[in-house]
């Protein structure tokens, strides 16, 4: 009950009894929660699959190396969209509200994911079929990019300052439940004969989705809109608020460059072990059911960290949770591959866990490190901006170069241990250019940054 007599009220001319207060932070975890589940359910599916039959379905060539870097081509698509979704969706949700914006994200990302599952393939409709897959990766991306920041707003701006981390573990689960859900999907139907697998087995969780997505819109209906944004309307300037939130965020750009460089060792590290790991490993031997299955007990280890991790930032600092997992990262790059290269499954297992124990420490901060980062009549726009770049470059091509470097190098796991020292490096460096957020006032300041 200490935790629910601390809750702050809701700002406006009308203060919410307290059980009500209770209910609308919990309805926007719940909320948040089921739009982060359907992001990285969708958005991991599609990572999945164009590491296991994409590039056969959609690339065909008769290296198989070649058709996987193409594959992964389309997946740096949907990355290179969600900057410019972070900025639309941004840009309307500092303008209009988050809860509207939401809605519209959460309807395009699960939109797009269902038709990819009705996709014809190239050996159906040839050069139209790589085409339209690229099409409907960028929508999942725009979606993408305005979903996670406008999740994460809700969630932090409904909350008390000193529990910010904690509900936003919440929402933030929603990473490891969505990769576990997908995971299960994968896991279905590659029990299916190939035959099976590669000519319907591999739509079906892509159909789930639309299942996925009407229980996600049924629960984000019910949701009321920002407290913190509502109280800007109210006493934000017109005249301020006809400024576009993009341009004021990059009239002084420091926030932006930090939020991106301290995302993009998190990013990278999921781009090595849950990604570009299924098209490696089964290269050195390696079944791929079993890359599956380690894929899932990965996913258990973050429903453990992501909170907990969440949670330690509003106790001791975003910056110094986040800098542990990023030292991690680098102290157990090399030996994370020699332990795969070993070609036991159990030790694969276990240094993929451990891998991930490390990423979550750097992701699990970031939600109120960013949004702490930002001003109220900006804040959408700004923590999209700067997540989804960091996704972009710590993301969006390390599958595809790390694919490009082990094929160059005769299958050798250097180059994948330096990319992982190379994208913790870069989050150290901005941890160490950033100021404390923990604890920042989010209506002090209506259209600037502070770092």
């Amino acid at each position: 009950m200490a935790e629910i007599d601390r809750l702050e009220p809701v700002v406006g001319s009308h203060t919410p009894p307290l059980t009500e207060r209770v209910g609308q932070i919990r309805r926007v975890a719940f909320s948040s929660l089921l739009g982060t589940v359907i992001e990285y359910y969708d958005f991991l599916l599609y990572s999945t699959m164009a590491a296991l039959v994409f590039g056969e379905l959609f690339f065909p060539n008769s290296n198989g190396a070649v058709s996987t870097i193409a594959a992964f081509g389309t997946l740096a698509a949907g990355y290179l969209a969600r900057p410019l979704g972070g900025v639309l969706f941004g840009h309307f949700g500092d303008r209009l509200g988050r809860k509207s914006m939401l809605i519209l994200s959460m309807s395009l990302m699960g939109g797009a994911s269902f038709l990819i599952g009705v996709l014809p393939t190239y050996h159906t409709i040839g050069l139209a079929a790589p085409i339209l897959l690229v099409a409907l990766r960028v929508m999942q991306g725009i979606a993408v990019g305005g979903e996670w920041g406008g999740a994460a707003l809700m969630v932090i701006e409904h909350a008390e300052s000193d529990k910010r981390g904690r509900w936003a573990g919440i929402m933030q689960m929603g990473s490891p439940i969505g990769s576990l859900l997908s995971t299960l999907a994968v896991m279905g139907v590659t029990l299916l004969p190939d035959s099976s697998l590669m000519s319907w087995g591999w739509r079906v969780p892509f159909l789930i989705s639309a299942l996925l997505l009407a229980i996600g819109l049924y629960v984000r209906l019910s949701v009321v809109e920002s407290p913190v944004f509502q109280k800007a309307v109210d006493t934000a300037s017109v005249q301020k608020r006809d400024r576009i939130p993009a341009l004021e965020i990059l009239r002084r750009p420091r926030a932006l460059l930090l939020a991106t460089a301290v995302g993009i060792g998190p990013f990278v590290l999921t781009a090595l072990i849950n990604s570009h790991i299924l098209a490696y490993a089964p290269s050195i031997g390696y079944d791929k059911a079993d890359v599956v299955r380690t894929l899932l007990f990965m996913s258990c280890i973050s429903l453990v960290c992501i909170p907990l991790f969440s949670a330690l930032s509003d106790r001791i600092g975003r910056r110094v949770v986040s800098l542990g997992g990023a030292v991690g990262a680098i102290v157990f790059a090399f030996p994370l591959y020699a332990m795969v290269n070993t070609g036991s499954v159990a030790v694969m297992t276990i240094a993929l866990m451990v891998a991930m124990v490390a990423q979550n420490a750097l992701y699990a901060p970031l939600a109120p490190m960013l949004s702490e980062m930002f001003g109220t009549g900006v804040r959408y726009t700004g923590i999209s901006m700067g997540y989804q770049l960091a996704s972009l470059i710590g993301a969006g091509f390390t599958p595809m170069v790390a694919a490009s470097l082990v094929a160059a190098d005769n299958n050798s796991s250097r180059s994948l241990s330096l990319l992982m020292i190379g994208g913790a490096a870069i989050t150290v460096i901005g941890l160490a250019r950033l100021t404390e957020s923990r604890g920042r006032d989010l209506t002090a300041d209506i259209t600037s940054s502070s770092v």
